[in-house]
């Protein structure tokens, strides 16, 4: 008899694969953690702890392995203002939310709902993340000292040039260690990441928000709430079916959702900012390091504290300078320069390009990127309405004996197609017996019923019949259901 199978991690190659790739991706999400925290204007332990504690609950309860989830850009960009208007435990609160509304949405089954989200929202959805956090590194380049922009362009550089050398140390990591020891070999007077607030020097505690539980405070927090709810999971599962691709494995969307949730929750019980899964951070533990299992992300986060534990003094010295170079080269990353190439736009069609331009001015203008993807989704859904709807038509053969007209209706009929459908029949003109041959249509919805029974009673009002034939068995079983019953049989 077979025993229990052996986790693969426990394998010598694997497990080093595993843990060196864990490691890696700690020593990147150090600045970009410390970064986020910036943009959510939290002390940099909070997006430390958020980073820590999402990736060690998600490493046991996400449906994706190897996926990394921490502090995002995204989710600090929803919370931040609720951090400025309210204070930091209503912000700890909306976390705690999120995260159960996460849960509930994973549980009525919303990952399967990502298929109608087109990829022309896909795309606005990446571009616009990249325009915001970009807009959020412009109050670090203004009013500093000169010094700042020569680090910074040399920072830039050795993100630029370094990985043309070797990728087996991230080129962010790199460049904040070699700006790190020119400014304190040169005694250069900069802002470092210690002048945003303390480093942690110890582990999280757990505790509730310091909030009034008060029905108030819940409608404070919920919007924010839900709208991060929304925003952690397009990119966690945006991020999970991207690994599906590289891995050519599947993996639990549903699990991945409620996941998403509890580590969300536990964050924020351990004071976090929450976060969601992070697409950089993942394709360095997936693609550059190779790792498979949920051993790295729970590696990532472990040795994440461990370094801001042992190394915080070291850590306060980074000058904001690099984390800003590290920010910017993960904006331009990030943007999908193709999707705004001449080429790539004499090609695409006007609606896609149309849909694509909305969800980042959505985005954009109100900072929250839940908003640009629903206006979004809703605006490419109303343009494939209105070109299927085009697809609909009718055309007409009268015997030659003159007494009946065969009407043929070919395409999709709904709502968009059936306000067009009444005002393409001769009713004056017609001949007494009037056929309507629906064998190459499909009736979808109440629209096209009420149409098909608009025709019959402006036929009938000139005392001529109309017979309705060949429907398929869908059509045919919606049709009888409906039609009479939709104007009181008037």
């Amino acid at each position: 008899m077979r025993g229990p199978r052996r986790p693969s991690w426990l394998s010598p190659k694997v497990l080093r694969t595993e843990v060196l790739a864990g490691l890696v991706v700690a020593l990147a999400l150090i600045p970009e953690a410390i970064s986020f925290s910036v943009i959510a204007g939290v002390d940099p332990a909070i997006g430390l702890f958020a980073s820590f504690t999402m990736a060690v609950t998600i490493a046991f309860v996400g449906g994706r392995p190897a996926m990394i989830s921490a502090a995002t850009g995204a989710v600090a960009l929803v919370i931040g203002p609720l951090n400025r208007e309210h204070g930091f435990g209503y912000l700890v609160a909306a976390v705690i939310l999120a995260g159960g509304f996460q849960i509930v949405l994973g549980a009525l089954g919303v990952a399967k709902l990502m298929r109608f989200v087109p990829r022309s929202v896909m795309v606005g959805f990446v571009n616009s993340l990249a325009i915001l956090i970009f807009m959020a590194q412009v109050p670090e380049m203004y009013d500093v000292p000169w010094a700042v922009y020569p680090l910074l362009a040399g920072g830039l550089a050795l993100m630029v040039l370094f990985p043309k050398v070797t990728k087996a140390v991230p080129a962010p990591l790199v460049s904040i260690v070699i700006l790190t020891a020119i400014t304190l070999a040169a005694g250069i007077a900069v802002p470092t990441v210690g002048d945003k607030g303390r480093l942690p020097s110890s582990f999280p505690v757990p505790g509730l928000p310091d909030v009034p539980f008060t029905l108030e405070t819940l409608k404070i927090v919920a919007p924010y709430a839900f709208a991060m709810a929304l925003v952690g999971l397009m990119e966690s599962l945006m991020t999970a079916k991207l690994v599906d691709d590289i891995t050519d494995t599947h993996s639990d969307k549903t699990r991945e959702s409620v996941g998403q949730g509890i580590a969300n929750i536990v964050t924020g019980l351990f004071g976090g900012m929450g976060g969601c899964a992070m697409i950089g951070q993942t394709m360095i533990n997936v693609r550059v390091s190779g790792a498979r299992t949920r051993l790295s992300t729970f590696l990532a986060g472990t040795f994440l504290m461990l370094l801001c534990v042992v190394l915080g003094p070291v850590v306060s010295d980074i000058p904001m300078a690099a984390l800003v170079a590290v920010m910017v080269m993960v904006c331009f990353a990030t943007f999908d320069w193709h999707s705004i190439a001449p080429k790539t736009l004499k090609r695409m069609p006007a609606g896609e390009i149309t849909v694509m331009v909305i969800t980042v001015a959505c985005v954009v203008a109100t900072s929250n990127l839940a908003i640009g993807v629903v206006v979004g989704s809703v605006t490419a859904m109303v343009i494939f309405a209105q070109r299927v709807a085009h697809l609909a038509d009718v055309t007409s053969v009268t015997d030659l004996d003159g007494t009946r007209v065969v009407y043929t209706v070919t395409g999709e009929l709904f709502f968009a197609a059936s306000n067009d459908l009444v005002g393409r029949f001769n009713y004056a003109t017609d001949p007494d017996d009037v056929v309507i041959d629906l064998s190459a249509a499909h009736i979808w919805d109440a629209s096209s019923v009420a149409a098909l029974d608009a025709i019959e009673t402006k036929y009938a009002q000139r005392g001529k019949t109309v017979e309705i034939i060949s429907l398929n068995e869908p059509s045919a079983r919606l049709h009888k259901n409906l039609s009479g019953e939709l104007t009181g049989g008037h």
